[in-house]
Order: C-alpha cells, then sequence, then structure tokens
C-alpha cells in the first residue's frame, strides 16, 4: 500500500511499523491536543513509512511476555520491577526512565487488553503472568511472575492489535518504501524529512516533514547466529550515524540463551518459565552452580555467558544433525513439562524444534546455543523521545561534565533508540513494554508539537519565519534525493566483472569478482561472530575492524546490482541494507574497544572485571568511531556487586 499522493510538507513522518512505530502513532492520534485541533477543522499529515508489509514486523516474533506488575498470580510491586531492571542492566541503565518504564506498565499491558491484545487467563479471568528471567519481588528476592503473555506469541497479539487500531485510526502508510536518508536542516539541528525508496515502482520519493520519529528496529543481522528476521539490518541507527549522530551504548548486543542449535531460531525464555532446564554434556543441570535460587531463569547475559563457560570447559554437545561437529551447544531438556501443558502454552515453540531440528521435546532434550537477540543501545533520546547530540566526555572512559543538545523536531522510540532503560542487558519482557510505553510517550510529545504549529493551520497567514523553515526543510530533502537518485543509476549500471580483479576474502580465499550484497552479509556476520558473540578481547576486535576496513567496506562500495531494472529488485535494497551493516559493526567494535571493563553483555575477556570508576558512562559513538562518555542518572539505586 502507497499513499495516493505525497503532500508537499507533513506534521510527521514515522519511519517503521512495529510495536514502538504504531504506539508512537496512536499516541500522537490520540493526544488531546491533536483531538482539540481536529475539533477545530484542522487534520494532521501523518505518514508512516515501513520498509515492511507492518504486519510482517519483527514485533510478530517475540513470544514470552510483556513485563508488568500487575500482581495477578502474586504479589507485586512496580518498585520492585524498577530495582529488576536497573540491577539487570548492570547499573548502565538511566534510573529515571528506568522508573517510568516499571510506574507505567502496569497502565499500558491494561491499555494493550483494551485495544485488542487476547492475553492468556487466569481461571478467574485475570491476564495471565509467568516467571522471567531476573524479575524477583522484595529487591532481589525470591523469582515473582510478572510477565503477560499470550500463549508463546504475545508480540503477535499485540502487532495486529496496534495495526488494527492504526487501521480504524485512518493512519496512511507507505509499505514496503526503503528510507535512504534522514536529512536535517540548519547544520544538523532540525530534522527536514526523509528520503524514500519505494520498492514496487522502483522511485525516489523526497519526503519533506517537520517532524521525524524513528521506530525502525535492532540489527541483529550484524551476526551469523541472530534470532532476528533478515530485515533486521540496522537501518535507522546507521542513518542516524549518517547524518552526523551518535548511538549511545552500541557495544552492548544481547545474546539470547536459547537459539536452536545451528539455526539461531528463538526458543522462549517461557520454555524455562514452564520447566524447561540447561544440561551440559554430563547431563548437569549446571546454572544452580553460576546463579543459586534462580538458575535457569537468571537474567540472559549471565545465562549465554555460563553456557559459553560450559561449552569452553569441554562440556558443550554436539547438534544432532551434525554428530561429528563441533561441540559448541548444550541441552535444553522439557522433557519434565507435561505434554498436554507444553504444547497448551508452547505451541509455537514445540512447532518450532519439531520443524527445524526434528525433535520431540516431551522426549528428547533440545540442543541450543546463545543466539544475537536485542541491541541494547541505539540514537540517544530522552524519555519523551527526543533525539539529542551529547557534548562533552572524551576520552578514556571517564564521564565528565556535558551537555545535551536536542535535535528539533527528531524523535526515536523502540530498539533502535536507546532511553537508557536497558542499560548493558534486558531483562525479558522488557522490550515489548519499552517499544509501546515510551513509543506512545513519543508519539505524545510529538502531538504537542504538531498542535503548536500544524502544517495546515489557517492561523499561520504569511508567517515568514515558518515559510522560510519549510523552504530549508525542503530544499534539503530534494538536495539529499537527487543524490540518492544518482547513486541509484550507478547501482542498475552492471559492472565489468571480467576487468575486476578477483577480491581476496578474510580466510585467504578467492572470491568471485561478480559480488553481491548476500555473500557479505554472511562475511560480515562471521566477522563479528568471530570477534563479538558473547564475548571479545582487543585482539578480536583488532582482527575485525581490518576485516571491515581492508576488505568487506570496500567490495560493498564496489557493488552494483546485477538488473538494470529498479521495480521490485531487492538487491537494491540488500545494497544499502549491507552498508549501514558496516557503518554499524565499525561504531559497535569502536565502542566495544573503548570500553576496557566486563558489565552485563559485554564481556570482555583482557578486562574481565566492571570499572564503576571509569566506566559507569554511556558510549556516545559517531561515524569516524570517536567515543565519548555520557554520566548514568542515579536516582536512588546505588551501584553494587550484580548476584543472582
Amino acid at each position: 500500500m502507497s499513499p495516493k499522493q505525497l503532500e508537499d510538507m507533513y506534521d510527521a513522518v514515522i519511519v517503521g511499523a512495529g510495536a514502538a512505530g504504531l504506539s508512537a502513532a496512536l499516541g500522537l492520534l490520540r493526544s488531546p491536543e491533536i483531538k482539540r485541533m481536529e475539533e477545530d477543522g484542522i487534520t494532521p499529515k501523518i505518514l508512516v513509512v515501513s520498509k515492511l508489509q507492518p504486519l510482517r514486523s519483527h514485533t510478530g516474533s517475540a513470544e514470552g511476555g510483556i513485563a508488568a506488575s500487575l500482581g495477578n498470580i502474586e504479589s507485586d510491586d512496580w518498585h520492585w520491577h524498577y530495582y529488576d531492571t536497573v540491577k539487570g542492566g548492570d547499573w548502565l541503565v538511566d534510573q529515571d526512565a528506568a522508573k517510568l518504564l516499571a510506574e507505567y506498565a502496569p497502565e499500558t499491558v491494561i491499555n494493550l487488553e483494551r485495544g485488542g491484545v487476547a492475553f492468556s487467563r487466569t481461571e478467574d479471568g485475570h491476564i495471565a503472568q509467568r516467571r522471567f528471567g531476573g524479575h524477583t519481588r522484595e529487591f532481589g528476592g525470591a523469582p515473582v511472575r510478572r510477565a503477560a503473555y499470550a500463549a508463546d506469541r504475545i508480540g503477535h497479539q499485540i502487532l495486529h492489535a496496534l495495526w488494527q487500531q492504526c487501521v480504524a485510526a485512518g493512519v496512511t502508510f507507505a509499505e514496503e518504501w526503503y528510507v535512504t536518508d534522514l536529512v536535517l536542516a540548519h547544520d544538523g539541528a532540525r530534522a527536514a524529512g526523509i528520503v524514500a525508496f519505494d520498492t514496487h515502482k522502483g522511485t525516489v520519493h523526497a519526503v519533506k516533514a517537520r517532524n521525524v520519529l524513528f521506530a525502525t528496529g535492532g540489527a541483529g543481522r550484524l551476526f551469523h547466529t541472530t534470532s532476528n528476521s533478515w530485515d533486521l539490518t540496522g537501518d535507522g541507527m546507521a542513518l542516524a550515524l549518517a547524518a552526523g549522530l551518535q548511538l549511545e551504548d552500541v557495544e552492548f548486543v544481547q545474546f539470547h540463551p536459547t537459539g536452536l542449535a545451528h539455526t539461531g531460531i528463538l526458543l522462549s525464555e517461557a520454555a524455562r518459565a514452564e520447566g524447561g532446564v540447561l544440561r551440559n554434556a554430563d547431563g548437569e543441570a549446571f546454572m544452580e552452580r553460576y546463579a543459586p535460587g534462580h538458575a535457569d531463569l537468571a537474567a540472559r547475559d549471565v545465562v549465554s555467558r555460563s553456557i559459553m563457560a560450559e561449552i569452553d570447559a569441554g562440556r558443550g554437545v554436539a547438534d544432532p544433525k551434525d554428530p561429528d561437529g563441533p561441540k559448541d551447544c548444550v541441552w535444553l531438556d522439557m522433557t519434565g513439562i507435561d505434554p498436554a501443558h507444553m504444547r497448551a502454552v508452547l505451541p509455537q515453540v514445540v512447532e518450532t524444534i519439531e520443524k527445524y531440528a526434528d525433535i520431540d521435546p516431551a522426549k528428547d532434550p533440545v540442543p541450543i546455543k546463545p543466539t544475537a537477540h536485542y541491541t541494547m543501545g541505539g540514537i540517544p533520546i530522552t524519555v519523551d523521545g527526543q533525539v539529542y547530540r551529547w557534548h562533552g566526555g572524551d576520552g578514556n572512559g571517564e564521564a565528565r561534565d556535558g551537555s545535551r543538545e536536542p535535535v528539533e523536531g527528531l524523535y526515536a522510540a523502540g530498539e533502535c533508540s536507546c532511553v537508557s532503560v536497558h542499560g548493558a542487558n534486558r531483562l525479558g519482557g522488557n522490550s515489548l513494554l519499552d517499544a509501546c510505553l515510551f513509543g506512545t510517550r513519543a508519539g505524545r510529545a510529538l502531538a504537542a508539537r504538531i498542535a503548536a504549529a500544524p502544517v495546515d493551520d489557517p492561523m499561520a497567514g504569511d508567517d515568514s519565519d515558518v515559510r522560510g523553515a519549510d523552504e530549508t526543510r525542503a530544499q534539503a530533502v530534494d538536495a539529499a534525493a537527487g543524490e540518492r537518485e544518482r547513486e541509484l543509476k550507478e547501482l542498475l549500471t552492471p559492472r565489468d566483472v571480467t576487468s575486476d580483479p578477483a577480491p581476496q576474502a578474510t580466510d585467504g580465499t578467492e572470491r568471485s569478482a561478480d559480488d553481491n550484497p548476500y555473500r557479505l552479509m554472511a562475511e560480515l556476520g562471521a566477522v563479528m561472530e568471530r570477534a563479538a558473540a558473547v564475548r571479545c578481547d582487543a585482539a578480536s576486535l583488532e582482527t575485525a575492524l581490518h576485516a571491515i576496513d581492508d576488505e568487506l567496506a570496500p567490495r560493498a562500495t564496489a557493488l552494483a546490482a546485477h538488473d538494470g531494472i529498479a521495480a521490485f529488485n531487492q538487491e537494491i535494497t540488500a545494497i544499502w541494507e549491507v552498508r549501514h551493516l558496516i557503518a554499524l559493526a565499525r561504531a559497535v567494535l569502536a565502542a566495544s574497544d573503548a570500553r576496557h571493563e566486563s558489565r552485563g553483555s559485554l564481556k570482555r575477556n583482557d578486562f574481565p572485571r566492571r570499572d564503576d570508576e571509569r566506566y559507569l558512562a554511556h558510549s556516545m559513538t559517531d561515524a569516524a568511531g570517536r567515543v565519548a562518555w555520557q554520566p548514568v542518572h542515579i536516582v536512588d539505586v546505588p551501584p553494587r556487586k550484580r548476584e543472582y
């Protein structure tokens, strides 16, 4: 679906149609400011742009639950949820943001239910809840049932409900449009709009807007083994870097402990919440040694590192599909769960195991290994979704005095952003909550800006300042669109592959000069897997950076499409995607190299301890790999040793 026509100027363009983008659109349209505008006869001009049809957004793959202290099964308190979030993030969480997350979580879940989300139910009709890793009662005590769920398809339920509400509200979508540029005006101080490629028609569009919100999802495709769909290529984060912005805490990439062996497909944490147990080659339920009292439901970074420790110690197992292959897995034993109950509450997990591993989980253990799952860092935002630049705190990991410079009219929400409620490690159930809650807040903040100066304001008259600002925006977007059109023509011009030298890959083998983006993505994923999957050190990071700079990046620059037709040419968007991944990989490696400590999901073998004296700070990394440091917002939970 494409808009019948593009407006000359939009009040707001939202990029991304997952939980965060759709929540932002609904938060905007349902705000009192927009309601008053509409009562006055002014209709806001809003466009939601998505590289996918919205119902294919990655939100739909979220399985286990959304966290909220509803207390439907046992007593709970949002203050406990707040503490668990701070502790789970290894104290790199901005505590003012985490308080909002925990306090307004019940309201968020109840509003989702009222919007049509079909949650699983208790016998007395309340929203059902289950245990999830790292969620406790009484500030780190016994585990608590806090994750509201819909069998193991909660993301599917939320995505469909939000999309239906947006359709009912009359939201205009530009579906399967790929955003190629974030355009800023006034020396990068103000949002001007976006440039987008209509994959159906093969045309480039200049989309002008007074406000832009990015909700483009994560970047799991940086790694070979990932639970993320093929579309999570870090586009929004890479476009922010290209526009001269920074990324916050981008070195923290969460590996989910239970990816189905050698597919990366996620087996929900709910499998362990319902009684699944991790076992090593000796049959030992080893997690009790690493996290007494929490065992298999400790925080995800703890469980992933524990699995890798067992494998490193020689207690790993081989994938039964490759019995002579590497012993780089452990077992997920679900045989203790009642088979009927398993199929009732874990239908997607069971179906995945049966289909992709040819195993009956009620009878045999399942091989698993950690899989890249979630990007904790991203575009830096305030609690109202406003994107900003950080000035100050340069060098040596010491957070110094500095200031936030807001980018006027630019917002972000969801996994591509960093409000820093996840810190160095996200607790299960907090991602959907983050996307819905802070997406809604960003939408409401957008609404206030739009109501103050709507595009169709009949009272604006001939305001020269407003007209001049819009002209500047339009010129900037048109110029960027012109550059992108010229590049598109180049990409559609076939290269003479017979005269080009065959590039050498990092493993020394020769590659065909007839290169393609899919091969490059696979090689980049392998490079990142060796360098930074679960653990890293200076040598592995340096090797990866050299591989990217010396081989992968030049090859990406030289890519061209194999077909000269732009319409429905997936290779065109794949070329842009691999270039985005390469830019993002550089930032991830630079930030990882700059942080000389181990914290949360970042395990440095050469710096095994957490260093609060120097690194209790957010990394702020730009496109050149320069890293500045911003202090963490500590409110009332002082750092302490993190134990489970």
